[in-house]
C-alpha cells in the first residue's frame, strides 16, 4: 500500500505542471465536487429548516395532539364540551411521550370599532396554557397573565388584525358573541390588548385572539372543568402518530384524539414534499460530481498510459495499479469536499448571520430562511459524497486491464 500511496502522489505532485493535458480537467472536476457541496449543504440547511421552523410554528398555535368531542364542526358556533377531569388527567399524563396537557375553547365573535368590524375567532385559554411560543413572536406589550379563580379581560390580537382595525396595545375593544347555532342574540364583552403579536401564519392571525377561556365557558354555561379542545404537547415529533394512538385507545371512546398534521394536512403534505426535493438534489449532485470525476479519471488513465505500461513491465497487477489511481481520484474528491464545505458552511453562517434573503411570510410562513444543519447531517453528506464517487469509479479503472505494457511503452 505504501509504494501504491508514493506512486499516487507522484501523480498529485504532477498535476501541478499548467503543460499537462489532464490538469484543467481535474481542476474542472474538483470545482464540480466542491459545487456539488455547496448545494447540498445549503439544500438540507434549508430544507429541514423550513420544514422544522413551519412544524413548529402550526404545532405552537394548536399543540401537536387535539381531544375533542366527535361530530363536531369547527364551522358550528355550539361546541360539546369535554369534561377534563383527574381521571382523564391523569389517564392523558401517563402516556409516555406526553409533555403538557391545556384546556383550550374557542367561539366566533365580531370586533367592533367606531369605524370597522371584523370576524374573529375568540380562542379562551386556561392558566395552564404553555406561552413559550408567543413569547417569540410577541411584538409589542406583554402576554396575557390568567389564573384559575378570577375572569381576566385582557387578549392577545396579532398584528394583522391591529393593523386592519388601527389598535394598539392598552385600546379597549368590544367584542361580539354568538349565544349559539340556533340563537341570533349576541352578547357583547369589552376587553384590553395586552400584546400584539406576529406569528407569520396568515390564516390564524387574521382570525384569532386570544383571551381567557373562563369568558367562553361562561358564555357556554360550562361548569369550570369543561372545555371545548385539549391540546397535547409532546417531546418528540417523530412519535406523533405512536403517541396519538396511545392516548385514543386509553381515552373515552366518544372522544377523538387528532394528530396536528390531520388538522392541517394540505400544509404538512407540502412541507413533506421538502425530503423529496433534498433527495433529488443530493442525487443530482451526486452524479454531476461522478461524471466529472470520471471523466477526469479517464484522461489521466490515458495521459498515464506509458507509466502504467512501465509499473506492469516491473510487475505490478492491473489491481495495484487501479488502486494507484483510485487513491489519486479520492485525493481530488477530498479537496473538492473540503473547499464545499467551506465556502458552503461559510454562506450558510452569513445568511443566518446577516439574514440578507428575505422570504414572503405568505407563501413560506416566514419571513427569513430558517437552518438547520446538524454534525449528523454534514458526516452523512461528506462520507456519502466521497463513497458514491468513489465507487462510481471502480468500473473505469478498468480500462487499467485493457492497457498492453508493451504498446503502452511506445505509446506517445
Amino acid at each position: 500500500m505504501n509504494y501504491e500511496l508514493f506512486i499516487a502522489k507522484r501523480i498529485i505532485a504532477n498535476k501541478k505542471d499548467k503543460s499537462s493535458i489532464s490538469s484543467p480537467i481535474i481542476k474542472i472536476a474538483i470545482v464540480a465536487i466542491a459545487l456539488g457541496m455547496i448545494v447540498m449543504l445549503i439544500s438540507v440547511a434549508t430544507g429541514l429548516g423550513l420544514k422544522y421552523k413551519i412544524r413548529d410554528k402550526i404545532s405552537g398555535l394548536n399543540g401537536h395532539i387535539l381531544l375533542q368531542k366527535f361530530n363536531q364542526s369547527e364551522s358550528e358556533n355550539t361546541t360539546i364540551p369535554i369534561v377534563l377531569d383527574s381521571t382523564l388527567l391523569q389517564t392523558l399524563k401517563q402516556v409516555n411521550g406526553v409533555k403538557k396537557i391545556q384546556s383550550t375553547a374557542t367561539k366566533n365573535a365580531m370586533i367592533r370599532t367606531p369605524k370597522d368590524f371584523e370576524m374573529v375567532v375568540f380562542k379562551g385559554v386556561s392558566s395552564d396554557y404553555d406561552w413559550s411560543f408567543f413569547k417569540d413572536y410577541l411584538q409589542k406589550g406583554s402576554l396575557p397573565q390568567f389564573t384559575k379563580n378570577k375572569t381576566t379581560n385582557t387578549v392577545l390580537i396579532s398584528s394583522f388584525l391591529a393593523n386592519k382595525l388601527n389598535l394598539k396595545v392598552g385600546d379597549k375593544i368590544v367584542t361580539w358573541f354568538i349565544k349559539d347555532s340556533n340563537d341570533i342574540k349576541a352578547k357583547a364583552r369589552s376587553f384590553t390588548i395586552s400584546g400584539i403579536y406576529n406569528s407569520g401564519i396568515k390564516e390564524f392571525d387574521s382570525h384569532y385572539v386570544i383571551g381567557d377561556l373562563k369568558i367562553i365557558q361562561r358564555l357556554n354555561k360550562w361548569k369550570p372543568n369543561q372545555v371545548g379542545t385539549i391540546e397535547i404537547l409532546i417531546d418528540d415529533f417523530d412519535n406523533l402518530d405512536t403517541v396519538t394512538n396511545k392516548i385514543y385507545q386509553n381515552i373515552d371512546p366518544l372522544i377523538d384524539a387528532v394528530p396536528i398534521t390531520e388538522k392541517f394536512p394540505d400544509i404538512f403534505e407540502w412541507i413533506s414534499m421538502f425530503d423529496v426535493n433534498i433527495t433529488l438534489i443530493i442525487f443530482i449532485m451526486i452524479v454531476i460530481g461522478g461524471i466529472n470525476m470520471i471523466t477526469a479519471l479517464l484522461v489521466l488513465i490515458l495521459e498515464r498510459t506509458q507509466m502504467i505500461g512501465i509499473l506492469k513491465a516491473l510487475g505490478n497487477t492491473n489491481k495495484s495499479i487501479r488502486k494507484i489511481f483510485l487513491y489519486n481520484a479520492g485525493y481530488l474528491i477530498l479537496k473538492g469536499i473540503f473547499w464545499g464545505n467551506l465556502i458552503g458552511l461559510g454562506l450558510i453562517y452569513l445568511e443566518k448571520t446577516f439574514r440578507f434573503i428575505h422570504l414572503d411570510p405568505d407563501n413560506y410562513y416566514v419571513n427569513h430562511i430558517p437552518f438547520y444543519l446538524s454534525l449528523k447531517y454534514i458526516l452523512f453528506l461528506n462520507l456519502g459524497t466521497l463513497i458514491l464517487c468513489l465507487l462510481m469509479l471502480i468500473l473505469p479503472t478498468y480500462l487499467v486491464s485493457k492497457i498492453s505494457p508493451v504498446k503502452a511503452i511506445k505509446f506517445d
